[in-house]
């Protein structure tokens, strides 16, 4: 009797019914015989494949009704336990991972499951590790394929997936105009600096500041004092006259 293996899978070898162990992928060869043991070989798959759980109705802690079709990504990493521990072990991991995914979107509110699908896949395989590790199956991910609402309630959350994005637009439309605004009002503030000129500038310091107008008239009568050859006339009038006291 001529087996072969193919890569990717595992033979298992059965002598009169008792697992007594497995072939590699290659060709294998047993002599046959009426005084030999009957030998059977069973092929297991040890591909990564994927299993759709369609359709589960399921009331999320909120009340709200959804029906929910699951994409289950697996792969068989122990075949001895694959094909002792269970009878079917596709039946099992499906069933495993249905009764997780109830689980879970039964605790959450409909709200909490739209906005992060992401959390259901790790909820799920979380959940059932050590259930699927106890029958040689690994879960590597659970993706939500579809999830349908209620006709009246898919309705309502297409309006409010427009008004919010129609709200996005209009804050995004304002914040560029703000900042519009803020450019022209920067740009009209240096023309106008720029068109100033140093006197303007001086004058609107001294304005703003009495005591450098003080300063600015002693320096000016330091400079005059030191030319020299001019008189200062304190409390006298201009023509030289004495004020008489009033």
């Amino acid at each position: 009797m001529d087996v072969t293996i193919k890569e990717g899978t595992l033979g298992l070898l059965y002598e009169n019914g008792v697992l007594v162990r497995t072939l590699n992928p290659g060709r294998h060869r047993f002599f046959t015989g009426f005084w030999l043991p009957r030998r059977e070989v069973v092929r297991v798959d040890l591909r990564e494949r994927s299993l759709t759980i369609k359709n589960q109705e399921i009331l999320t802690s909120d009340k709200v009704a959804v029906r929910l079709s699951l994409l289950l990504y697996f792969k068989v990493v122990d075949p001895r336990a694959a094909l002792l521990n269970v009878e079917h072990y596709e039946e099992r991991i499906y069933e495993d991972v249905q009764l997780a995914a109830r689980r879970f979107l039964t605790s959450r509110t409909l709200d909490q499951i739209l906005r992060d699908r992401s959390e259901l896949s790790d909820a799920i395989r979380e959940d059932v590790r050590a259930s699927a590790q106890s029958y040689g199956v690994e879960v590597r991910r659970a993706d939500v394929k579809d999830l349908v609402f209620p006709g009246n309630l898919r309705e309502i959350m297409n309006r409010v997936i427009e008004t919010e994005r129609e709200s996005e637009a209009k804050l995004i439309e304002a914040r560029k105009l703000a900042e519009v605004s803020r450019l022209e009002a920067e740009a009209h503030a240096v023309a106008v600096e720029r068109r100033m000129t140093a006197d303007e500038k001086a004058a609107q310091l001294l304005a703003a500041n009495p005591l450098l107008v003080r300063i600015k008239e002693l320096e000016v009568l330091r400079e005059i004092g030191l030319r020299g050859g001019n008189h200062f006339h304190i409390g006298m009038d201009p023509l030289g006259r004495r004020k008489e006291p009033g």
